[in-house]
Formats: C-alpha cells, sequence, structure tokens
C-alpha cells in the first residue's frame, strides 16, 4: 500500500501550477490586447458642407431623407462619359465596384417632417463639381443615389429603399447642417532629386604658336643683331641674337 502524499506537497503543487496558471493568462491578455490595439486614425479635419437637394425614401415603412451635400474638400470621382456610364450600368456587379465615387455617409439624425412626425435623416457629402454633374445629367443621379443609399443600408444596417424615392423640389436639406469629418487629402510628397554630379571641366586647348617679331639692326640689308621679341601670355620675351662678321 503506498504511502499517502504529505498534504504540504500537494500544496505547493497547486500553488505552483496555479502561478503558471495565471501568468499564461496575463501572457494571453496582453497578446490579445496588443492585438486589439486600433490602427492610427488617418488624418482628417472638419468641414461645414453646402446644402444640395434632399431625397425622401423609405425603411422599414419609415421616413427616411438623404440630404446630398457637397464640399470641395471631398475629392471629384474619375471622369466618366455618359456611353460610359451606360456601359457601367450594364455591366455585371464586379465591373460597377471599380468604380468608386469618393463620399462621406453621415450618422443618423432625428428629425421632424413637415407634418411635425419623426423620421431620420443621413447627410452624404461630395465634390461640388461632382455634385453639379449630378444636376446636370438625371441618369447620373439616379445611379449615383442607387450607390449612396446601398452604402447608407451596408454602413447603418438599415435596409432603405433603392425604388419610390424622389427628389425634394422646395426643400435643399432636412434639419440643420453639421460638420462632418472628412478624410484629409493626402499632401503631394516632395521628394529633392539628387543633382546629377557635375561634368569634368574640358581640359583646356592646346595654346597656339604665339606672336613674334624679329628686328634685324642695324638694318635689315646689313644686320648684324637680330632681336626676336615673342609675346608671351603676361610677358614679352625678348632674345638678342648677335651676328659675327
Amino acid at each position: 500500500m503506498a504511502a499517502p502524499a504529505d498534504p504540504s506537497l500537494l500544496s505547493a503543487e497547486l500553488e505552483a501550477e496555479e502561478g503558471d496558471d495565471e501568468a499564461l493568462r496575463r501572457l494571453l491578455l496582453q497578446v490579445t490586447q496588443d492585438d486589439e490595439e486600433p490602427p492610427p486614425a488617418a488624418p482628417s479635419r472638419a468641414v461645414t458642407p453646402q446644402p444640395g437637394l434632399c431625397v425622401k425614401t423609405r425603411a422599414g415603412g419609415a421616413k427616411v431623407f438623404v440630404n446630398i451635400c457637397h464640399s470641395k474638400e471631398v475629392p471629384p470621382p474619375p471622369p466618366l462619359s455618359p456611353p460610359g456610364l451606360r456601359h457601367l450600368l450594364h455591366s455585371p456587379p464586379t465591373a460597377a465596384g471599380a468604380f468608386r465615387i469618393p463620399m462621406s455617409l453621415g450618422e443618423p439624425h432625428a428629425e421632424l417632417d413637415r407634418a411635425g412626425q419623426g423620421c431620420t435623416a443621413y447627410d452624404v457629402v461630395v465634390n461640388s463639381g461632382f455634385f453639379r454633374t449630378l444636376q446636370a445629367d438625371p441618369l447620373y443621379l439616379e445611379f449615383f443615389l442607387t450607390v449612396a443609399m446601398e452604402g447608407l443600408s451596408e454602413k447603418y444596417g438599415v435596409e432603405l429603399e433603392l425604388t419610390g424615392w424622389r427628389v425634394l423640389q422646395n426643400r435643399k436639406f432636412m434639419g440643420s447642417i453639421s460638420a462632418q469629418n472628412i478624410r484629409a487629402r493626402p499632401r503631394p510628397h516632395i521628394q529633392e532629386l539628387e543633382s546629377s554630379p557635375q561634368e569634368p571641366p574640358l581640359p583646356p586647348s592646346p595654346p597656339g604658336p604665339p606672336q613674334y617679331v624679329v628686328v634685324a639692326e642695324p638694318s635689315s640689308q646689313h644686320p648684324r643683331v637680330l632681336q626676336a621679341r615673342v609675346l608671351l601670355p603676361h610677358a614679352v620675351l625678348t632674345v638678342t641674337m648677335p651676328l659675327q662678321a
């Protein structure tokens, strides 16, 4: 028959196991917290948009208003011609998803309609130049509103009706305009270009023959001494040569 275990030894083993479990729990907790740290937020700035047009639709039978606002701080989408838009509308969803319209989807805010009944409003901000394009092209406006309301439905978990909406003629905005945080445009990266190595100076051209003058004394018919005067860059060299009789 085996001897009973010493209670003090069992207690020490349990304490050691509990200490190991606690250390492991702290390590796992630290790793989880490190993994859950959110990425740094992109730089943004508060922008108060300009009212544009107000669209009335419904979600689950309740009135919903979508305020289409505009600001020059929002970047414009790439240009799209009318034939390109018609091709995009008849393309599969994957092709339509390749064309992106920069926009800011604001949070819902409670408002009162003309009859004093409660309703919900959303603010969508687009580029000011692009908004003028929407005003001039009904087909482009319909395409944009479909994209915007699908984005609101996905972002805030609502089911906005994509058909049956209408643009209000006598109202540009439902509620009061509030500022939105628009992601700041990245500044152009300025890179200092390295100066190209300077070419070595060209070697100086070899000097031409020096200018000189030979003078015969006392006369050129009966010379006794020849004197040569040579013109150098910074001096005049005179050489005298006597002649033998």
